[in-house]
């Protein structure tokens, strides 16, 4: 079978592998939301979901170990787990703590698995003041990458934020809500969200890394087509030239700026494709479930180190940025998953976060390109980091992807595969 043949015999098995039943990769992320009570000046009423997976990691819920968290397991652990997470927050008025008090417990689905909803009241000795502090520890001994996110509402005002152990206080200001805040707060953590992203990290490597090189026909071992052609008359083969199969190498390119406008042609592909699938789910418009989602980011890793390898596509590597940054676009989307804010609030959310992931990305490949466009002529570039590293990258993009369609966890695969 020819490396072509291979390579599409491959991408179509990954590709039939993608619906199958997943668990899929997505940040710990809690949502949190707090309404003021129109009755009563003193309470307002809490809604926070937790993932369950991120609850049984922290005080250890599924009972029997078998993987799957029943609900009777969780109301089992009901007041472990209210205790757990409403001592890591704090609800301040005018400086005076509000007392929380839990009020109900059931079990939602999201679009990554199932969350703990805990009801509460936050009852304050005071009038609920227009301006409110909420400070928030949930995980932060555990997962450094946690994060929150924050809704307060009163009638039809909203104010939110985005917390988490590096952030954790935030102020929120019902009678002019801080949209320029929000959106500094979500453009963090689109930053942040594409600086853990190792899959989305290791995709963008893959695409950059042939950027400061040019693939060339190699001339053919020996004589050429005079070897060949004697070889056809010592066999009696009836054909008057028998030329080699010809041969590619990668060369490194004699300028920058031709290197810079290629990158510049596979990030904006990038950029603009995760985009539009990026607002459109945000916005309701387009919804995929997130293991089909997280599986087909896997198979983009794999594709795009593969090209590198075999390259079926050189001279037009945006093309795959542009095709695999829709898929990659509902993954970043994930992030905001549970956001139901008017326009005001989600433009600032959704546009903080956009821009954060384009700064996120812009950071790597500015640190990316001169080293790259430095070292493009050593054997340590295009042996080491090109050959060698799409190979490995291959190999872990295959890891998830599996682990991802058929729910097995790889030995080993822990320390490195985003879970």
């Amino acid at each position: 079978m020819s490396i072509r043949r291979l390579l599409i015999a491959l991408c179509a098995l990954a590709l039939g592998l993608t619906p199958l039943s997943a668990l899929a990769h997505k940040e710990s992320d809690a949502y949190l939301t707090l309404r003021t009570d129109a009755t009563n000046d003193h309470v307002m009423h809490g809604q926070w979901d937790i993932a369950l997976r991120d609850l049984d990691f922290a005080i250890g819920i599924d009972a029997n170990h078998d993987g799957a968290i029943t609900w009777g397991e969780v109301q089992t652990q009901r007041k472990a787990i209210e205790d757990y997470a409403l001592s890591r927050l704090e609800v301040k008025g005018d400086g005076l703590t509000c007392a929380m008090q839990p009020s109900g417990q059931k079990v939602d689905e999201h679009t990554d698995g199932a969350y703990a909803v805990i009801l509460f009241d936050a009852v304050c000795d005071k009038n609920i003041p227009s301006k409110v502090t909420v400070v928030y520890r949930l995980m932060y001994d555990l997962d450094p990458y946690h994060r929150g996110i924050i809704t307060l509402r009163s009638g039809d005002k909203i104010a939110g934020a985005v917390l988490g152990p590096s952030n954790p206080v935030a102020s929120l200001d019902l009678r002019e809500p801080d949209r320029w805040g929000e959106f500094k707060s979500f453009v963090t953590d689109g930053i942040w969200h594409i600086w853990t992203g190792v899959d989305h990290i290791l995709f963008l490597l893959s695409l950059l890394l042939p950027a400061v090189l040019i693939r060339r026909r190699l001339p053919p071992h020996g004589n050429g087509w005079r070897v060949g052609a004697a070889l056809a008359e010592s066999s009696g083969a009836l054909m008057a030239v028998a030329t080699q199969h010809p041969r590619y190498g990668w060369e490194p390119t004699s300028r920058f700026w031709p290197a810079c406008l290629d990158v510049i042609k596979i990030v904006s592909a990038f950029s603009l494709s995760h985009s539009v699938t990026l607002s459109l789910a945000v916005l309701g418009f387009v919804h995929l479930p997130s293991r089909l989602v997280e599986s087909g980011i896997a198979l983009s890793v794999m594709v795009a180190a593969l090209n590198n390898v075999y390259p079926l596509v050189h001279k037009r590597v945006w093309l795959i940025a542009f095709a695999f940054g829709f898929i990659h676009g509902l993954g970043f989307a994930s992030a905001l998953a549970g956001l139901q804010l008017p326009a005001g609030a989600m433009a600032a959310s959704l546009g903080g976060f956009s821009v954060g992931v384009e700064i996120g990305q812009e950071a790597i490949v500015l640190a990316f390109l001169p080293l790259a466009y430095l070292l493009r002529k050593t054997w340590f570039y295009q042996v080491v980091l090109l050959r060698w590293g799409s190979f490995l990258i291959i190999a872990l993009a295959t890891g998830w992807l599996v682990q991802r369609a058929f729910d097995i966890l790889i030995p080993g695969f822990s320390a490195i595969i985003p879970s």
